[in-house]
């Protein structure tokens, strides 16, 4: 025993499990990057299609994380109570869940995925690009759905290594993948768009076969077969009341990216293209943000679960301070390095130009993002996932559409309009989520109830 509680002494230290975090949204990133770089080769429409079909790969994803989301924070509080058997049959009834949720929307993507396309004014061969995209890897969404729930639930354990791992070995099949299937070396046929997608699918495939055996692996209480059928209300209602609202504001989030980029088809070809670039490089500037993000929110998960809301509300602080410094290095450097990175892409020179200045609006965007990107995540792991939503609906949706259709087609600022409206939104709510955890309002939502007893252990 003395073992396993010196384990969970470790697992609650922010930096043991930030790099494996930060490496594995490295490489997870590093996947559709590997996409654009290499279809890039191929022309920029095929890159442009490309990314308009991952717009709605990503909301698929975003909705799939109500349950992997919503799981790893009841998981995360039930382990913190030391409440270890109901954590085991919480993470069977998420992989369960997620799997028919992942089957219904594989299904949809097969029946409609030409509707969808035709609605973002895509065409030509980006339109087709698109399409031969989204049929294939939507079509197999449904693994995704179950690496959701399996990689999150193992995380939430503390095995943040172990994850990255897996996401090293899905990355470098992924990327031989695409050189053999993109443009048909050693004898495999050339497949350009459609070469991507298998690839893309098979490496998921591969993943979700390890993340299953580690899952067996790493649990103190094993899974039984029958847990994965015991629909309990209980488990169910607390998954969907922190996953339903955080996925949902994800989703609220991309589709706002989704008008901001039917408003750059408006732009032209080379608008769409540089945007797609620039959100390449933008990634890696709040990588650093993510992993200190979802670390952070594993350690507040278990705080909360065993009580100790005054050491869960310093460590948000210290965690805020520590993703700023990290995003402001990385946008100095982006910053500095700006047409280069753009040049890594693309020969246009238009397309380059355009990047490039928007990428200057980093320092205004970034900033407020990771304040963002930690200040939910911490207040969903406390399992107040409903306030983020509620302001979400106002700042995102009411406020940086309206703004970018006004800097984009009245003020002709370009896709520099649509940087603006963005990091107008990320600033509001960034505000407004400091002074909600300073509230402590936060503190009443806690997931797992004690008894009196449980109550006595936790505070001796």
């Amino acid at each position: 025993m003395e073992q396993v509680k010196n384990k969970h002494e470790k697992e609650l230290k922010l930096f043991h499990l930030t790099w494996p975090i930060f490496l594995e949204v490295t490489l997870f990133m590093l996947m559709g990057i590997a996409d654009t770089f290499m279809l890039s080769a191929i022309s920029d429409d095929a890159v442009s299609g490309v990314g308009a079909a991952n717009q709605y790969l990503i909301i698929a994803i975003l909705v799939l994380e109500v349950i992997g989301n919503g799981a790893s924070i009841v998981v995360s509080q039930y382990l913190g109570s030391k409440k270890i058997k109901e954590a085991a049959k919480i993470s069977a009834l998420a992989v369960t869940m997620n799997l028919f949720i992942g089957l219904i929307i594989s299904g949809f993507f097969l029946l409609f995925c030409r509707n969808l396309l035709h609605t973002l004014h895509l065409q030509g061969e980006i339109y087709e690009y698109a399409q031969n995209y989204l049929s294939i890897v939507g079509g197999a969404i449904f693994l995704q759905a179950i690496i959701n729930s399996l990689s999150a639930i193992i995380r939430v354990h503390g095995f943040t290594k172990q994850t990255m791992f897996v996401s090293l070995g899905m990355n470098i099949i992924h990327i031989a993948g695409n050189y053999l299937l993109i443009f048909g070396h050693f004898g495999f046929p050339e497949m350009g768009v459609r070469g991507a997608a298998l690839s893309t699918v098979i490496s998921r495939f591969l993943a979700l076969l390890v993340f299953f055996w580690m899952l067996y692996k790493i649990m103190e209480v094993r899974i039984e077969f029958k847990f994965y059928f015991s629909l309990a209300k209980e488990y169910i209602g607390k998954i969907l009341q922190v996953g339903i609202p955080s996925a949902f504001e994800q989703v609220m989030y991309q589709f706002c990216q989704m008008v901001f980029l039917y408003y750059a088809t408006y732009l032209g070809a080379e608008s769409l293209a540089a945007r797609q670039y620039a959100n390449n490089i933008s990634m890696f500037i709040y990588l650093f943000a993510i992993s200190i993000g979802v670390g952070t929110s594993i350690i507040v998960g278990r705080l909360v679960g065993a009580k100790k809301q005054e050491e869960a509300y310093f460590r948000v602080w210290k965690s805020v301070k520590s993703a700023l410094t990290a995003t402001l290095v990385m946008v100095l450097l982006v910053i500095l390095f700006r047409w280069r990175l753009m040049g890594l892409f693309t020969d246009n020179d238009a397309i380059i130009s355009i990047g490039a200045k928007v990428l200057l609006l980093s320092i205004v965007l970034e900033t407020g993002r990771t304040v963002n990107i930690v200040l939910i995540n911490s207040l969903r792991a406390a399992g107040d996932a409903k306030y983020p939503l509620f302001i979400g609906v106002f700042t995102m949706v009411m406020m940086s559409l309206s703004l970018g259709y006004l800097f984009v087609f009245k003020l002709n600022m370009g896709l520099a309009g649509v940087w603006l409206a963005i990091a107008s939104d990320e600033w509001a709510r960034a505000i407004i989520m400091f002074f909600r955890w300073r509230s402590r309002i936060w503190e009443k939502h806690a997931l797992v109830k004690h008894d009196k007893k449980e109550e006595a252990i936790h505070a001796s």
